[in-house]
């Protein structure tokens, strides 16, 4: 690449990894534009606005590590305040201008030199490299459930809310008990004239109550930005060199004092014995995913709320119809069913090096070399894409280390003035031989279902210490990429 041009960039996505590279790229100096499916920022705080959502990090770790907040209101935010984090982050560093709202990317083909990028408008244009910050929770999945299109009433999945539809006093089932059926079960339960929770697996529900920040905290964070930065260090100290290292190791002792908190929380907190042993898990804690929550307890033992266990056998015009024969008649039917977490960038279509579709690469399942790239695709990389540590680790923190990682890669091809860096496949397969041998000896691989396992129940996270994803963000093997 010559050195009298400064590389352009096209960033796909403005959720929280989109806006932390537009917003890098600019301190920088480079050029890029912001191809945003949507007419705002935001990413899945911006999709998903169904009752109760609230992240289950720390609100002071889920926060850039340049852009700290010192007005969050909770410990564990609702997604509206950190919806409005993310919109004040877009106005402060004036990203606006560069992102093109309601342009999907629907093509990326390689020419050689460059990348071009056509929009759905049919908008085209040119770029040295593309960032794909598309996120992994972002296409709905309804699940496979016979006669979702008979229901007579409301029916809609949890991501795609539909805030028309009236919920005090009437008929409610939600089907699917991950952190947003708990969530939304928190929260519309006591509302509801009637609730029924639709239960396919129970989950370890860690007890962390929901603490406000008042105004004179919050003033002192603002006076005193070493005491907001040092509250932030020590969530991501806690956080980083304990749980996300602790289940990397199927049989660790952590998950016994796990199973002995959430179970005495269950114990003291629900009173049906009944209703208790329906929510008592049999599998290992943190095998899937943990739900946080301070009041899915309470509110499923609302008088009017209901946890079934029977299978699903069909939805029907009137309500859902369980394999014992029962219909449960409702007014509206939440799918809190989850993502297709395999989605990544698809659908859109990406041709690489050699006419490759990235389609054709990942028939079998999504990966990547070090989380990050594809061979065959030069200069193109993922925020957060498969292998991330998405189920241990802080996601703005991942895509933090992520990007700075990139720029490494861009600098070494400028300095070398070359035009593109690509995985090798060599590199990649040795990478991901090593990732699956690791991943069967974690938490994840014990023996529960979960989104975290791929086609073959391999856990597809990243399954190294945290230490080990430092060093290799820090200090890229560019001996395992082809500079061209």
């Amino acid at each position: 690449m010559s050195s009298e041009r400064q590389p352009t960039f096209a960033i796909i996505g403005a959720g929280m990894s989109g806006l932390l590279a537009a917003v890098k790229l600019r301190e920088a100096g480079y050029e890029f534009s912001v191809f945003e499916k949507a007419d705002r920022v935001g990413g899945t705080w911006r999709e998903n606005t169904y009752p109760g959502i609230a992240c289950d990090v720390p609100s002071h770790l889920y926060s850039y590590s340049f852009e700290l907040n010192p007005d969050w209101n909770y410990l564990a935010s609702p997604g509206e305040e950190i919806q409005e984090y993310f919109e004040g982050v877009s106005k402060r560093y004036d990203l606006e201008r560069s992102i093109r709202f309601g342009e999907p990317v629907v093509r990326c083909d390689w020419q050689g030199d460059r990348w071009e990028v056509e929009g759905g408008s049919g908008y085209v244009e040119r770029f040295d490299w593309v960032i794909a910050a598309t996120g992994i929770l972002h296409h709905p999945k309804r699940a496979d459930i016979k006669g979702l299109d008979d229901f007579a009433g409301d029916l809609f999945h949890s991501a795609q809310w539909d805030h028309s539809v009236p919920l005090d006093g009437r008929r409610i089932g939600v089907i699917g008990n991950g952190s947003s059926g708990v969530q939304i079960t928190g929260t519309l339960a006591p509302r509801a004239g009637q609730y029924t929770l639709f239960q396919r697996t129970a989950q370890w529900v860690v007890p962390v109550e929901q603490v406000e920040y008042d105004e004179a905290q919050r003033s002192e964070f603002r006076k005193n930005p070493a005491a907001l930065q040092g509250l932030h260090d020590e969530l991501d100290v806690a956080f980083h060199q304990g749980f996300a290292n602790q289940v990397l190791d199927g049989n660790s002792d952590i998950f016994e004092g796990m199973r002995t908190v959430c179970n005495d929380h269950l114990d003291n907190h629900v009173v049906d014995p009944v209703l208790r042993e329906k929510l008592r898990p049999d599998y290992t804690p943190a095998c899937k995913r943990l739900v946080v929550s301070h009041n899915f307890y309470d509110s499923i033992q609302v008088p009017q709320a209901e946890l079934v266990t029977e299978s699903i056998e069909r939805i029907e015009a009137g309500g859902v119809r369980t394999t014992d024969g029962k219909l449960h008649e409702f007014d509206v039917i939440v799918l809190a069913t989850g993502f297709h977490v395999d989605a990544f960038v698809r659908p859109m279509s990406i041709r690489g090096l050699d006419d490759v579709m990235l389609d054709d690469v990942w028939k079998d399942r999504p990966s990547a070399y070090m989380s990050v790239g594809v061979p065959g695709f030069p200069n193109f990389f993922m925020l957060n894409g498969p292998n991330s540590p998405v189920g241990n680790f802080s996601l703005i923190r991942t895509a933090e280390m992520q990007f700075a990682y990139l720029m490494k890669l861009v600098d070494h091809v400028e300095d070398n003035a070359r035009v593109y860096a690509v995985a090798s496949p060599e590199a990649a397969h040795r990478f991901e031989e090593e990732r699956v041998e690791a991943a069967k000896d974690t938490v994840w691989a014990t023996g529960c279902r979960s989104w975290y396992l791929d086609d073959r129940g391999i856990p597809f996270l990243w399954p190294f210490p945290f230490a080990r994803f430092t060093e290799e963000m820090e200090k890229p093997r560019f001996e395992d990429y082809s500079i061209e």
